[in-house]
Parts: C-alpha cells; sequence; structure tokens
C-alpha cells in the first residue's frame, strides 16, 4: 500500500523532454561562458549552439516509436500535460530545424555585425525561444500550454531590440511586444474562464466538460473558448492581429526574421490546433466560421500587402516576404478551419502540418539569399536582386525556386503539392466559397513572385558585384534546396510524414 506521500510523486521521463530540456540547458551554458570568453573567442558560442540545436533535433529519433508521455495525474495516467506523440514530433523537428538554420545564417550575421548585436545574450535568447517552441506542441494543458508560449515569445521581443543604436529595432520590439502582451492577457482571461466553467486545465478533460457546462455558467465558457482563440490567432499573424508584421521584421536582423517567420507561425498553428481540435471540439459551430473567415481575410490583406510593394523602397524585399508570410498564414488556417465540418479530422490537421513543413523549409531558404544580398546592399531592396544571375547563377537559380515554391508553380512541385491539399481539404469540408478565394489569392501571388523571379534574369544595372558565401550561409543554402528539391520529386512524403497520431 502506498502513502500519501508517494501517490502524488510523479516520475519523469527524461528521454520524452529531452530535446527543449538540452535547448534550454545548452542556452544556460552559453550564457555562463559568455562571461569567461574573450571577445576574440566569441564566435565559439554560436558554434556551441548550433552543435547544441543538431543535438535536440537528433533527439527526437528515439522517440518515433511513440508511446511517450509524462507530468501525468497520479489519479489517471491517461491525462498527462507533456505528450511526446507524432504530432508533437512533427512540429518540434519544424521548430528545432528551423531554429538550427535561423541559427546558421546568425553565425554569419552576428560577424558582420561585429559590436552592434552581443553574441552571449543573443545565443542565450534564440535557443530559450526555441526551447519554449519546442516544449508548446507536446503541452497538454492550458497552463503549460501559455507558459510553453510565453517562453517562445519573451526572448523573441528581446532579439528583435537587440541591435544597439538602432531606432528602427527598438520601434519594432515595442511594437511586438504591447500587441504580444495584450494578445496574451486576452488569452489568459479565457483560459481563466475556462478553468472556472470546467475546473480543468488539461485538454482533454476541457473538452469532456465544457459540453456539459451549467446553463448559469455556459456564457461563460463560450466567453473564454473565444478569448483564448485570440492569443494564437495573434501568434499567427492572423488579420487582424497581423500589423506587428512588417514593421518587426524590417526592424529585427534578418535571421531573427527568418526564424519568426517559420518557428512563430508553427508555434502559432499549433497552439490553436490543440485548443480548438483536442480542447473545443464541441465548439466547432464557433471557430469553425470565425477560422474561415479569418483565413480569407489573412490571405486577401497579405498578397494585397505584398502586391503593393514598391521595389525600389527600403527593404522592400524583406516587406515582400513578410506580407508574403502573412498571405501564407492565410493559407495554413484554412484546414483548421476545415476540421470543424469533418467527423475525421486527422486529414486536416495533417494538411496543415505539411503545408508549414512545405512552407518552412522554403521560406527559410529565400530568407537565406537575402542574408546573402543583404551583406553588400544593406537596403535589401528587390532591385537589388536583379541580375542576380549574372555574378551569382547558383544563388539565382534557388532563390527563383524558393519562389516558384511558395507561388506553387513547377519545379516547385512540392508548394503546388501542399496548395492541392490545402485546397482539397477545404472542398472536402463543404467549404467552397473558402477554396474559391484561395483560387483567386494564389493567382494574385504568382503576379509579385514571379516579378520578382524573372528580376533575377535581367540584366544588371552598373558593374556586377560578386557575392562572397560563407560556410555557414551554404550550409543553410543547401539544406533548404535539398528538402525542397528532394520533397518536389517525391512530394507524398510530406503528407505521409505529417499523418498526425494526434487523435
Amino acid at each position: 500500500m502506498s502513502s500519501p506521500a508517494q501517490s502524488v510523486v510523479q516520475s519523469v521521463d527524461w528521454l520524452a523532454i529531452a530535446p527543449p530540456t538540452l535547448a534550454a540547458v545548452v542556452a544556460l551554458v552559453v550564457l555562463v561562458a559568455d562571461l569567461f570568453v574573450g571577445d576574440h573567442r566569441k564566435a565559439l558560442l554560436g558554434w556551441v549552439s548550433v552543435a547544441g540545436l543538431a543535438a535536440a533535433t537528433l533527439l527526437l529519433l528515439p522517440l518515433l516509436d511513440g508511446g511517450h508521455a509524462t507530468f501525468c495525474l497520479t489519479g489517471d495516467p491517461g491525462v498527462c500535460s507533456y505528450t511526446a506523440d507524432h504530432f508533437a514530433l512533427v512540429v518540434q523537428l519544424l521548430v528545432l530545424g528551423g531554429a538550427l538554420l535561423a541559427a546558421l545564417l546568425s553565425v554569419t550575421a552576428l560577424k558582420d555585425a561585429r559590436a552592434d548585436l552581443p553574441e552571449g545574450e543573443f545565443w542565450f535568447l534564440l535557443l530559450s525561444s526555441a526551447a519554449g517552441a519546442a516544449l508548446l506542441p507536446a503541452s497538454r494543458d492550458l497552463a503549460t500550454l501559455v507558459v510553453a508560449l510565453e517562453v517562445a515569445s519573451l526572448p523573441a521581443f528581446a532579439l528583435v531590440g537587440l541591435r544597439h543604436g538602432d531606432r528602427r529595432s527598438s520601434e519594432a520590439a515595442l511594437k511586438f511586444f504591447l500587441s504580444s502582451v495584450t494578445a496574451t492577457a486576452v488569452s489568459l482571461m479565457g483560459i481563466s474562464f475556462v478553468y472556472a466553467s470546467t475546473g480543468t486545465l488539461h485538454l482533454t478533460r476541457v473538452a469532456d466538460r465544457i459540453q456539459d457546462v451549467d446553463g448559469q455558467l455556459l456564457t461563460l465558457a463560450q466567453t473564454g473558448a473565444v478569448l483564448t482563440l485570440v492569443g494564437f490567432a495573434f501568434k499567427t499573424a492572423a488579420v487582424p492581429f497581423h500589423f506587428w508584421v512588417p514593421d518587426t521584421y524590417v526592424g529585427a536582423p534578418l535571421p531573427i526574421a527568418a526564424y519568426l517567420s517559420v518557428i512563430g507561425k508553427a508555434v502559432g498553428f499549433s497552439g490553436l490546433i490543440l485548443v480548438t481540435v483536442v480542447a473545443l471540439p464541441s465548439y466547432a459551430d464557433v471557430w469553425g466560421p470565425a477560422l474561415a473567415v479569418l483565413a480569407a481575410l489573412t490571405m486577401t490583406v497579405g498578397n494585397a500587402g505584398a502586391l503593393r510593394q514598391q521595389g525600389t523602397r527600403a527593404h522592400s524585399a524583406v516587406r515582400l516576404l513578410a506580407w508574403s508570410s502573412v498571405g501564407q498564414a492565410g493559407y495554413l488556417l484554412v484546414p483548421i478551419a476545415a476540421a470543424a465540418y469533418t467527423d475525421d479530422v486527422r486529414r486536416p490537421v495533417g494538411s496543415t502540418v505539411a503545408y508549414a513543413l512545405m512552407y518552412g523549409a522554403v521560406n527559410l531558404g529565400a530568407f537565406a539569399v537575402a542574408a546573402l544580398v543583404g551583406r553588400t546592399k544593406s537596403l535589401n531592396r528587390v532591385t537589388d536582386y536583379r541580375g542576380l544571375y549574372a555574378t551569382n547563377p547558383l544563388t539565382a537559380l534557388l532563390l527563383a525556386f524558393f519562389l516558384l515554391c511558395l507561388a506553387g508553380l513547377p519545379p516547385g512541385v512540392i508548394g503546388l503539392f501542399a496548395k492541392v491539399t490545402v485546397f482539397s481539404a477545404a472542398v472536402d469540408a463543404g467549404l467552397g466559397w473558402l477554396a474559391v478565394v484561395m483560387a483567386v489569392n494564389v493567382v494574385i501571388a504568382l503576379f509579385y513572385y514571379l516579378q520578382w523571379t524573372a528580376l533575377l534574369f535581367r540584366a544588371p544595372q552598373g558593374a556586377p558585384e560578386k557575392h562572397h558565401v560563407p560556410a555557414p550561409l551554404t550550409a543553410a543554402l543547401t539544406v533548404t534546396a535539398v528538402l525542397g528539391v528532394v520533397l518536389s520529386g517525391a512530394p507524398q512524403l510530406v503528407l505521409r510524414f505529417a499523418d498526425t497520431g494526434l487523435f
């Protein structure tokens, strides 16, 4: 017979929590090592961080057999706060792999920035944010979900404004911080309402209890559900919570803009999936139409914003990628909305994850090329890419390939495959009007993607300027290019890999 003290002691599955834990431990090691490493050896901190993220990514392999969960209720071992199921592992691969590529871009950016970016603080913040982002998809209670969301977000605020003496960077960080904190406060209020009406924070128990709430608490539960979704809608940069994106991407160091464009979205969408499909399936008639409208607005506003960018404007390349990321967020919302209209939610959720994997690989590749051009063209205008093929043929071809993937045109077959998958999810769910809106937006996006692509092969203005490609940038470009080419040759691999075991 166990004593009362023994009944509350939980064993920890250290293997299950190893990936985010390792990222957090390496962050602390880098922060402490920064105190003892001389200025001429600060670059070592970057390579330690890259190695730590690579090791954290590799630690996902022993978890592929499934069945790993920890921090479970002693009275009900089936209800856990951390579950390393297939859904969590796929999103963690996207998060940690994306953070690794952003770290490779950062190694070069920090070297070029010299004293403008403090290296120790930069790597500590990046690793801390990656640890929080990796924790979130495995979270299965609302408290852990919010903690993971904030651990991923708070270091990102500091990373955006970390550049010394840069007013634009500081303004971007302040806008990002204030808008995010407001959304988090609203979301926390919603979670408190959900807890007050259900008496639990665990997602599966919320799903069971919220459909049988007493009449007096029904309004409280409904209000809590809506407010909880607001915070995650902000993280996905869904309209009207998108206004921080362009200025933040321009003000942040370019590797951090790349990080936010992919990892920030992975965090937002995984949290949104967990809250809607796992915790609030009985409210599908509420969040389904709301997300469908948000998807239509987001893709339309994002593509319209990208279409309006002037190529001669300072930082127009980064702004175009920022508005493009808003438009892509709209496509990612479509299958989540479709999940409200179908009994088998695995397929639409798998479509979102598959699209996120495609988008993560090719968008990081596009940012890697932007980082390369930005080393010699500090204003990073779209017109600065004119004639890139004449000076760097391979780099120009890679950027053209990445842009065609984002547009969904051959030879970027993986982009076309991902869009067709999302489109079919909307049609199968009976959301024909949303499929039409998506088709129109895909056509609109073709214009600015193809316009940028064509510019790469035009005759250069002035003397051609050769771009030296450092080893870390070469590695990032190589990885993203290989992923894009392989997946374009066998696009079905993405959908099979993304087929989620969440349900």
